[in-house]
C-alpha cells in the first residue's frame, strides 16, 4: 500500500478525534500520506543510509551520506568502500568511529548472507528485528526504520524516535486515560502512517 486511500485517511482522522481534537485537524489538514520514495531496492545500502544517519538531523545525514557516497564513487558502489583501508576516508566523511565499524561490519555480514532482503522480508517484525540486531551499530530503532521503509510494514510505532514519541505525547498529554502506548492502539493495524504523520507534524523525517 502506498499511501492512504481517502477512506482510510477519513478513519485516521476519526479515530485522531478520540485522542484529541488538535491531531484529528492536523491529520485532517495533511490528507492521505504516503510513503516516501524509496531511495535503494538493495537492502545492504538501505541500511547503510540509516546507520550514517543515527541521531542526526534529516539535513546533516544527507550531507554526510552525499560525502561517502562520492567518496565511494571510485570502488564503484558505496559498500564496496566499506573496508579497513577506508576509515580515514569516512572519518573524514564526517562519520564516527562506531559509525565506521558499523558499515565495515555491514559488509562483512552481506558477504556472509546475513543481509538477504528475501529471507528477512519473510519474517514478522519481532523477529526480523531479532536478526537485525544481531549486526554491530544496528538497534531497535534501526530495525523500526528498516521494517517501515524498506518491508513498507504498515503497523510499526516506532516510539524510540524521539520526534515521533514527542509528538505524539503532545496529543495524548490531557487524555485521562490514553498514553503514547495505547494512545497508538486506536491506529492499528497502520501505525506506520501514524508516524509518518508525527514527523510530518514534527517537520523532522528521518532519511530513509
Amino acid at each position: 500500500m502506498r499511501q492512504l486511500t481517502p477512506e482510510m485517511h477519513a478513519d485516521f482522522v476519526n479515530r485522531a478525534r478520540r485522542v484529541s481534537r488538535a491531531l484529528s485537524g492536523e491529520i485532517a489538514n495533511i490528507g492521505p500520506i504516503a510513503w516516501p520514495r524509496r531511495s535503494t531496492r538493495e537492502l545492504p545500502l538501505h541500511l547503510a543510509r540509516i546507520i550514517v544517519g543515527q541521531q542526526l538531523s534529516t539535513r546533516a545525514a544527507q550531507s554526510i551520506w552525499a560525502r561517502v557516497a562520492e567518496a565511494a564513487s571510485s570502488e564503484g558502489r558505496p559498500l564496496d568502500f566499506f573496508t579497513p583501508d577506508n576509515t580515514a576516508a569516512l572519518r573524514s566523511c564526517g562519520l564516527s568511529g562506531a559509525k565506521v565499524a558499523a558499515l565495515l561490519g555491514l559488509r562483512n555480514a552481506t558477504a556472509e548472507g546475513q543481509v538477504d532482503a528475501r529471507a528477512l522480508g519473510r519474517l514478522a517484525h519481532a523477529e526480523r528485528s531479532a536478526a537485525l540486531t544481531r549486526l554491530r551499530g544496528i538497534g531497535p530503532w534501526t530495525a523500526d526504520m528498516v521494517s517501515m521503509f524498506f518491508f513498507r510494514d504498515p503497523d510499526i510505532w516506532p516510539l524510540g524516535d524521539l520526534a515521533v514519541r514527542k509528538t505524539f505525547e503532545r496529543y495524548v498529554s490531557n487524555h485521562k486515560r490514553l498514553d503514547v502506548h495505547s494512545g497508538a492502539t486506536l491506529f492499528a493495524p497502520y501505525r506506520s502512517f501514524l508516524a509518518l504523520y508525527m514527523w510530518r507534524i514534527a517537520n523532522n523525517g528521518p532519511v530513509d
